[in-house]
């Protein structure tokens, strides 16, 4: 197994602000993961932050999405320092948005996959999101359907037919994250318990890898509350391991974010110290 290399990705650009103004705080995720010892539990080599861009709209542009050109301009920032890497390498985010910066660094890689591990399918247009937070377009956006942020290479960052969605559980939401357009792609939508279905599609001959996408709100809020956008149901930390443990064993991984957990939801500290629990536990299965 190649040796784990951590980067932060400090970005909240993807959300919508509380109903108050105030910023939500996936961004002081990275530092949370390390004050409690990750890197250190994990082995890892810490690459250290892509720090991102100010937070430009609190208000919403009419139609379009919350901080293109922010988003645009750090993903480019968040690619570069990807594509240097070539250990095993674990994005601590941050929002969603970020995957449009690690799929973009892998490019010189070859034709890569996803795995998408999310409590949504995050594949809603600007014209049907209601927080016009790019957090709930990123799948979308990486296989060109959007805005300029779907452009961002010039061409899709990703094939529909090299995507696979697992473990979602916002049906109930529709359409607004985007299921009615996800019927209609060459997405895979998958439960959880069809990760072997996933890596059928993943590891195909033609494709050179392929990454994991975490979102952590795809555990039971019961479980992990700490999120911003909690839904009913969802996983077990057990469960979710169990998920990941062959993805990331697998030798055409070539890495893997984690997003979403807000330690500004988290102020007893309980339920980050649960998350560096479970990337434990799933590392040290390689």
């Amino acid at each position: 197994m190649r040796p784990l290399a951590v980067l932060g990705a400090p970005s909240n650009l993807g959300l919508m602000p509380f109903p108050d103004g105030r910023l939500r705080g996936v961004d002081r995720a990275p530092r949370a993961y390390r004050e409690l010892g990750l890197v250190e539990r994990l082995g890892a080599r810490d690459l250290g932050d892509v720090e991102a861009p100010p937070y430009v709209d609190f208000e919403r542009p009419p139609g379009g999405t919350r901080n293109e050109g922010a988003i645009a301009s750090y993903s480019r920032s968040l690619a570069a320092a990807v594509s240097t890497v070539n250990d095993f390498l674990l994005v601590l985010g941050g929002d969603c948005s970020i995957l449009l910066g690690t799929l973009l660094g892998q490019r010189d890689r070859g034709r890569i996959g996803l795995a998408f591990i999310d409590g949504h399918c995050d594949f809603a247009l600007p014209s049907i999101s209601i927080s016009g937070g790019a957090a709930g377009m990123d799948l979308a956006l990486a296989v060109g359907r959007g805005g300029p942020l779907a452009r961002l290479a010039g061409e899709p960052l990703l094939r529909e037919e090299d995507a696979a969605v697992i473990a979602r559980k916002d049906q109930a939401d529709e359409p607004y994250y985007g299921e009615d357009s996800l019927r209609n792609s060459a997405v895979l939508d998958l439960p959880a318990e069809a990760v072997e279905s996933a890596l059928t599609r993943l590891t195909r001959p033609e494709l050179d890898g392929f990454w994991i996408h975490l979102d952590v709100d795809v555990l039971d809020p019961e479980v992990m509350p700490a999120v911003d956008s909690p839904e009913p149901g969802g996983l077990g930390i057990d469960e979710l391991a169990g998920l990941l443990i062959p993805l990331v064993r697998h030798p055409k991984a070539l890495g893997m974010e984690v997003t979403i957990y807000d330690p500004s939801l988290d102020p007893d500290g309980v339920y980050g110290p649960r998350l560096v629990r479970l990337l434990e536990q799933v590392f040290q299965s390689r």
